[in-house]
């Protein structure tokens, strides 16, 4: 019996599969696409029904004649790259290469790396499906049409190196949009009330709801006044109690862009982080004892749906380690958001009883964190839904009337294992017993002045979450998608917030004036169920495109004539060349911002840019700067390196430790908002940084 050839896209995949097969099997990597559109020219025959001109990628032509002379050696070929439009292309192109028959069943496909699911997928090999091929093709045809013609207005017009997308145009408009409204935000006075009361050493917190029933609104200083003498001269009365118990269910299993949010928001990962860690995890790790495996299925999908297999497994596992009662007797099915594809299961880990901790010795801790969350996600919406048990009061004073509530865990269920708090979830711990009618004592009673504060900038998990809510994109886009923005610096990262640039702003303008088709977020969604059309064998690719390329010709032509140079001037720093006094101007190179004479090239001074902190080294006393790490990420240390060794991922305060003495650093919590921390382990004493009007900046 002859050999047979399996091709994947990764060498960690083909090393995983490898053992899985054995010895009449060579599982070889194509390294991702074999085959592009060519980058100096179009590659596109816009007169010959948009025939795409594709041409061997530079540096893959010894991998494809090693692949072609294993082909003729082996008996059958099989093609088993990512189980998506992409991995079907890539697919494709290897059909061509290697000269196998359209109608020859060589596709495998597969959702988890594992053996069953290996061995099952060779034993039904089927056609490769030109529908998902054509759905990628007119996805590649479309944006090298947009990029390729717009792209060169921006160089002669902006700058050159700029970039236009379909997708990425709509999505830098998303966060333009955002900056405008914050711009032309305007702040609006409120104040609320809050009062305490003591009860047999509790202390009970409540806010002011209504007057005469209806919501209280108090907008200024003045009317918060009136109101708390008008408390003071009336009772706290008891006047509804109300207990009871609520059921807390479950979230469901990852998707692609939910497990980006999570990452996000409790690992602080970027996107490309986190999808970069979890194809680590699908294609296979070494795990102790185990082997080399796959530790989670196929990372980018829309569904939320999962397996009988894997729910049995999950329910079995559940009541072995925590008991009868916090296992289903059915599986907890989860409903899909509509329009997705819902090609794939939800991310899960394919094995059950290979726990974050048997993995994690043989884990990095960045994999060890991600896997940890997805399996403890997954085992947790297949537990029994936590019980609270809840009360509430209801305080009147004459016409006004203060709400407060409470919960605590009765049955903790799924919090078991996966903890999380709801936007509405009540405040921890139960009201001490109370008699309707009952006259409460004054702890506190306070007003509070406030500001309505601008739109939030996006974070890469709020931006995510919008730009899957607005149907921009696919899962597998979100990732390139933001990357393109950053790479192109139409956005910087600032802390965690995506905000645009004044490059960013200017490429949005223009585009947004001449190629409206192209930003408008309804058109790009739909362009996006157009594609799923043709992935169904519904539309024609071709067809799409012609509609597409049609108005954006038109567009074109208008904008070669219309549209005038925009010059950018350099930001003038507030530091003088120190070879001609000249005022020095920022630029921005490959490795960031530097500073550099504006009299180029008579004087070719430049110098580092060297953001300074107010606190002083705790170590030496000399200067504290930020810097980067080899990733980008911004850390601050003493000025005076090698000879300090002062380091730090957080910005030291100028205050010591009131507590401790020992140093303070700047951190940002949901809870606390800004403030300073004791780096301390044993003391971490916290103080809130207040702003003028009591809140924290």
């Amino acid at each position: 019996m002859g050999q047979k050839l399996v091709i994947v896209e990764s060498p960690a995949k083909a090393k995983t599969i490898g053992k899985y097969l054995g010895k009449n099997f060579v599982v070889e990597a194509s390294m991702g696409h074999v085959r592009d559109l060519p980058k100096s020219q179009l590659g596109v025959d816009v007169e010959n029904n948009f025939n795409p001109k594709y041409i061997t990628i530079r540096g893959k032509g010894d991998l494809l004649d090693k692949l072609k002379k294993l082909a003729k050696k082996c008996d059958k070929v099989y093609l088993a790259t990512d189980p998506d439009r992409e991995g079907e292309a890539i697919s494709w192109h290897l059909a061509n290469v290697l000269k196998i028959d359209g109608s020859e069943k060589c596709r495998i496909e597969f959702n988890e790396v594992t053996k069953n699911a290996i061995k099952n997928s060779i034993k039904s090999p089927r056609e490769i499906d030109k529908n998902l091929v054509d759905a990628q093709q007119a996805r590649r045809v479309l944006d090298r049409l947009v990029g390729y013609q717009i792209s060169p207005l921006l160089w002669r017009n902006v700058k050159w190196g700029l970039s236009a997308g379909r997708v990425q145009s709509a999505a830098l408009k998303l966060i333009c949009d955002r900056e405008e409204e914050i711009s032309k935000f305007e702040p609006k006075e409120f104040w609320t009330i809050d009062c305490s009361f003591s009860k047999d050493k509790n202390i009970i917190n409540s806010k002011l709801v209504s007057y005469k029933s209806k919501k209280i609104e108090l907008n200024n200083e003045a009317e918060a006044t009136k109101v708390i003498s008008d408390l003071k001269s009336n009772d706290f009365i008891v006047d509804k109690m109300k207990k009871g118990e609520k059921q807390k269910n479950p979230l469901p299993p990852f998707t692609t862009s939910t497990l980006q949010q999570d990452a996000s928001r409790k690992l602080n990962f970027t996107t490309k982080k986190t999808m970069s860690l979890a194809q680590q995890l699908y294609e296979g790790v070494e795990v102790k004892g185990h082997g080399t495996i796959g530790l989670i299925t196929y990372m980018r999908t829309d569904s939320v749906r999962i397996s009988a297999e894997a729910s049995e497994n999950a329910k079995n596992y559940i009541k072995d380690n925590f008991g009868d009662k916090y296992a289903l007797e059915t599986p907890r099915a989860f409903k899909g958001k509509k329009n997705i594809q819902d090609a794939h299961e939800a991310i899960r880990p394919t094995y059950i009883d290979i726990t974050p901790e048997v993995a994690q010795e043989s884990l990095t801790k960045d994999q060890y964190k991600l896997y940890t969350l997805i399996w403890k996600r997954f085992i947790a919406c297949q537990m029994t839904a936590c019980v609270l048990n809840t009360n509430s009061i209801e305080i009147k004073n004459g016409d006004y009337k203060f709400r407060a509530s409470g919960a605590t865990i009765k049955f903790d269920g799924f919090m078991k294992v996966y903890e999380y708090i709801g936007e509405d979830d009540e405040e921890s711990g139960l009201l001490p017993e109370l008699k309707e009618s009952e006259v409460l004592n004054v702890h506190k009673l306070d007003s509070k002045q406030h500001f309505t504060q601008p739109p939030a900038r996006y974070t890469e998990a709020s931006f995510v979450k919008l730009l899957e809510e607005k149907g921009i994109g696919r899962p597998s886009t979100y990732v390139p998608t933001i990357s393109t923005l950053l790479d192109r610096k139409y956005v910087q990262r600032e802390k965690k917030n995506l905000e645009a640039t004044e490059l960013g702003v200017i490429v949005n303008d223009i585009v947004s004036k001449f190629f409206k088709q192209i930003v408008d977020i309804d058109f790009t969604a739909s362009m996006e169920s157009k594609l799923d059309a043709v992935e169904e064998g519904t539309e024609a690719w071709t067809k799409i495109v012609e509609d597409f390329f049609t108005p954006l010709s038109e567009a074109i032509e208008i904008a070669e004539k219309e549209i005038s140079k925009v010059v950018i001037e350099d930001k003038v720093s507030d530091v003088p060349c120190d070879k001609c006094g000249r005022m020095m101007v920022i630029k921005h190179g490959r490795f960031g911002d530097f500073l550099a004479c504006p009299g180029y090239p008579e004087c070719q001074n430049t110098k580092a840019i060297v953001e300074e902190v107010e606190a002083p080294c705790p170590k030496c006393g000399g200067k504290v700067v930020a810097k980067r790490s080899k990733k980008g990420r911004k850390f601050f240390g003493c000025s005076n390196y090698p000879n300090c060794d002062f380091v730090s991922w957080y910005e030291p305060a100028k205050e010591k430790c009131p507590e401790c003495g020992s140093v303070m650093v700047k951190k940002y919590s949901k809870t606390l908002g800004n403030h300073i921390e004791c780096v301390n382990k044993e003391c971490k004493h916290k103080i809130v940084i207040e702003t003028e009007n009591g809140m924290s900046k």
